[in-house]
């Protein structure tokens, strides 16, 4: 295992992640027009494509904003699979349209584990919306409604993305480098 990780080559470049927020946005719009729906936010890594995603929604949609901590990662760059919660949602979603907002999805086991999770809690529907997807280490199947890019399987910082803390504030995606 590597010790550290240094900021490598731009894989989504700030204009396009900006486009395809757009163009997401747009589509929770048409589907949620007039309603309410509650956008969970997964912390830490979600929270930059959950606050832009939000400014774009607009107020077409009756948004409640929740936050959600869980830990599946610590201080290594793949899933453990052990999905803990760290900091659970205030508000009751029973009976109400939800979406979990999320940066990145590989083995979909933490997204399973929070699908089963919330749809105990009743809600009118239930929704997943990712900025990131590397389908190719799917090893749980989950269902996700909005989808920004597909990505290969490469460990990947910024835009709310980190390795032990650090880049998250970087405007880009980028390729992260092992460093020795």
């Amino acid at each position: 295992m590597y010790l550290d990780y240094k900021v490598g080559k731009v894989l989504i470049s700030e204009e396009v992640l900006q486009d395809k927020i757009k163009e997401i946005a747009a589509d929770i719009r048409r589907d949620y027009a007039g309603e309410e729906l509650v956008c969970i936010c997964v912390l830490k890594g979600a929270s930059v494509f959950f606050t832009d995603l939000l400014r774009e929604i607009g107020s077409d949609v009756d948004v409640r904003m929740e936050f959600l901590a869980i830990s599946s990662y610590g201080l290594s760059t793949k899933s453990s699979g052990v999905v803990k919660i760290q900091q659970d949602i205030s508000t009751n979603i029973n009976g109400k349209n939800v979406l979990i907002i999320e940066d990145i999805i590989d083995t979909g086991a933490s997204l399973a584990y929070l699908k089963n999770l919330f749809n105990t809690r009743t809600p009118k529907n239930f929704g997943i919306c990712v900025l990131l997807d590397k389908k190719e280490c799917r090893t749980t199947p989950v269902e996700i409604k909005y989808t920004g890019f597909e990505i290969p399987n490469k460990f990947v910082v910024g835009f709310g993305l980190d390795f032990a803390g650090k880049f998250r504030h970087l405007k880009s995606v980028h390729t992260a480098i092992p460093v020795e």
